[in-house]
């Protein structure tokens, strides 16, 4: 860190290069080839390049970087269990997503328009999709004149913000983020979700198409009376649009705008994609449609559902590799650390944290202050959480962070002790008594609480030398 010259090492630069642990199980297992290969692939591909620096090398092997981490997280499974999580909230949310935007869109007068958006989503179902449509308006036209009750409207709402809580789960699993939005965050942001974005959607949908319709567009582009190719990109441009908005708003860490228009146009064109091989699976499907009769449109519909939140979360996962290339190599695997890296990332947390705190400026947003340290935000939220249950830590309704006590009553011992020594759990084995060993271990546990015990945060962030070992005994 270049501010409080603690120097904070790439953790996951090299966390793949050591040989696996091998046990009497890792002989027997079928995958140990495979495993191998994967390290030698990995190792050729995040390594040689930089030996070389050649800049074509690098240019060929930057994308085939990013292609190999999402393949790999792909197939690793959490991007499907998610998908598929989405999927069963998905069945019992859709009505009432569609039904609330009804009422919200009712109330501008674009009400009508809600159902081509509908039918432009469950169009790689072919007729089927049109089917759908029919009865999703049906439910709606259902839930709108039939008296729900105060109990009937709660439910229709929770089940929409439980619905945007999954979304916001989801994406923050892509972006490696821990903590989700503060319960006061979630509630009026939610509400602000739920307002204006059916707004903002249909009424960029009906933007796009009338200048796609113009007279203008239609000259420039030779298009002219050819109506049935008007209006022909605004659907994909909304998708882009949306994926755009999901990738920059919900994830509860700041993300770059360059970042999500890469992913939101990856997210797009593997939509658009997909969607037109879904297409041609489902009309060709004649012999599913017979076995299965009436329930072809539901695992059609589940299907494409699966497959739409899929394509949203891989579009997502490249948002974060683009901003965090880091990661690359690593992807949602542990990131190892040892107790001397946690020990100083700590202790620069706590520096960076109450030099803040001195000078008045705005409180530290944990994903900022990772970056800011150069370590992955997991590593880092792993330790303010040790730092939180000490007392040491204050996470606020915005979901910053501060000094939880007075900087002159924190001492550098404490914030060692906090890593060090975690709230004891009953699943941590309990070691027989070696008094010789033990009292090793004690005696280097002793030397640092004296050495640092009288030194404080505040003693830290006056003076620019560190304390050395011995000073603070006198």
């Amino acid at each position: 860190c270049p501010r409080t010259g603690l120097s904070l090492p790439a953790v996951a630069s090299h966390a793949t290069l050591s040989p696996p642990i091998v046990t009497g199980y890792a002989l027997t297992d079928a995958f140990t080839p495979f495993r191998t290969l994967q390290h030698r692939f990995e190792h050729w591909l995040f390594d040689w390049p930089e030996r070389t620096g050649d800049r074509a090398i690098q240019l060929v092997a930057t994308p085939l970087r990013y292609a190999y981490a999402l393949l790999r997280d792909l197939f690793g499974g959490d991007l499907g269990l998610r998908a598929m999580g989405l999927v069963y909230s998905s069945l019992f949310a859709l009505v009432p997503v569609v039904a609330v935007s009804f009422s919200v869109l009712k109330a501008f007068g674009y009400h009508r328009e809600l159902e081509p958006v509908l039918a432009e989503f469950l169009r790689p179902l072919g007729e089927k999709g049109t089917e759908l449509t029919v009865r999703f308006m049906q439910f709606v036209e259902n839930a709108q004149t039939t008296v729900l009750g105060t109990v009937g409207f709660v439910i229709l709402v929770y089940t929409v913000i439980v619905m945007i809580e999954k979304i916001e789960g989801a994406l923050n699993f892509t972006w490696h983020v821990e903590r989700p939005r503060s319960l006061a965050r979630r509630v009026t942001e939610y509400m602000v979700i739920m307002l204006v974005g059916p707004v903002l959607m249909v009424a960029a949908m009906v933007l796009l198409t009338r200048i796609e319709t113009s007279a203008m567009v239609a000259r420039v582009s030779g298009l002219a009376g050819t109506s049935g190719l008007r209006g022909h990109y605004a659907p994909y441009l909304l998708i882009i649009g949306l994926f755009w908005f999901l990738y920059s708003y919900m994830p509860n860490t700041r993300v770059r705008w360059r970042a999500a228009f890469i992913g939101a146009l990856f997210g797009g064109a593997a939509w658009v994609g997909v969607g037109a091989i879904f297409t041609r699976i489902a009309v060709y499907a004649t012999q599913a449609a017979a076995i299965y009769a009436g329930f072809a449109i539901v695992l059609l519909f589940m299907v494409w559902l699966h497959l739409s939140w899929l394509i949203m979360l891989l579009g997502g996962q490249l948002s974060f590799y683009v901003q965090h290339p880091e990661h690359l190599r690593t992807g949602h695997g542990e990131i190892p650390t040892t107790s001397a890296l946690r020990e100083r990332i700590a202790l620069g947390a706590m520096y960076l944290l109450g030099e803040r705190f001195v000078a008045g400026g705005p409180r530290w947003k944990v994903s900022d202050l990772a970056d800011y340290m150069d370590v992955p935000a997991t590593v880092l939220d792993g330790e303010l959480s040790l730092l939180e249950v000490r007392g040491l830590v204050l996470t606020a309704e915005d979901d910053t962070v501060a000094p939880g006590r007075d900087l002159g009553s924190i001492t550098l011992a404490e914030i060692l002790d906090a890593v060090r020594h975690e709230t004891p759990n009953p699943r941590s084995p309990d070691p027989r008594r070696l008094p010789k060993a033990d009292n090793a271990a004690r005696l280097a546990d002793d030397a640092m609480r004296a050495s640092l015990s009288q030194t404080t945060l505040r003693d830290l962030l006056r003076d620019p030398e560190p304390p050395r070992a011995g000073e603070a005994m006198g």
